[in-house]
């Protein structure tokens, strides 16, 4: 007797199934196919991203072979086309042609591009604070030592990955600004401070010594 209940259970659940089936039997179909279309265009959205990613790789590398080559105009124009492209090689770009400017002996447009990268939106701290030290280490001899100290203050602070350097120009505006004693203060500390780059370490003290002198 089971097994005739069993037939009978089995039977009733196959016609159950084949009612749904031709019921909802076309959405569900609609349903497989809208998934395979999303999955293949998920697949072929990544590709062309990657895709990108491999060109302007080589366009990068192209423009810093042509600045090695001393081709620096040729180069400038690569980078700043892919400064204005986004991507990942965009902000990377935009340091490399800031640089070229500077190298080329146009401070006020290397000043200029490193403010604009300073004041852009989206981008790491640690990108933001390399844009203003690079800015102020390109000013002028006869740029507002006050305004220097005042923009690297932030990134004077502890823990902060140009700190260092940060901390050698500080001093450098302050003996400008005829503030022997604050430049002494910070060369002092820089030549003790073991995390401190060893060059820097030592120019440091070298700057020390002849303000005690």
């Amino acid at each position: 007797m089971s097994d005739i209940f069993r037939e009978i259970d089995e039977e009733l659940r196959r016609e159950n199934l084949l009612k749904l089936w031709s019921r909802y039997g076309k959405y569900l179909i609609a349903v497989a196919v809208l998934a395979v279309l999303i999955a293949g265009a998920v697949v072929a959205w990544r590709e062309h991203q990657a895709s990108e990613r491999r060109a302007q790789a080589g366009r990068f590398a192209s423009a810093l072979a042509l600045a090695r080559d001393g081709k620096s105009a040729d180069a400038a124009k690569l980078f700043a086309m892919l400064g204005q492209e986004g991507g990942g090689y965009s902000l990377l770009a935009s340091f490399e042609s800031a640089e070229l400017l500077a190298k080329a002996g146009d401070r006020q447009a290397a000043i200029a591009a490193y403010d604009r990268l300073a004041q852009s939106t989206g981008i790491d701290p640690e990108f933001h604070d390399l844009a203003v030290l690079l800015s102020v280490m390109h000013a002028p001899p006869d740029g507002d030592p006050k305004a220097a100290i005042e923009r690297l203050q932030p990134l004077t602070a502890s823990g902060n990955p140009w700190r260092a350097s940060a901390l050698d120009l500080t001093a450098a505006a302050k003996l400008k600004s005829g503030d022997r004693g604050g430049a002494l203060e910070i060369y002092k500390q820089l030549a003790d401070d073991l995390s401190v780059p060893q060059g820097l370490r030592a120019r440091a003290a070298e700057m020390a010594a002849a303000l005690k002198s």
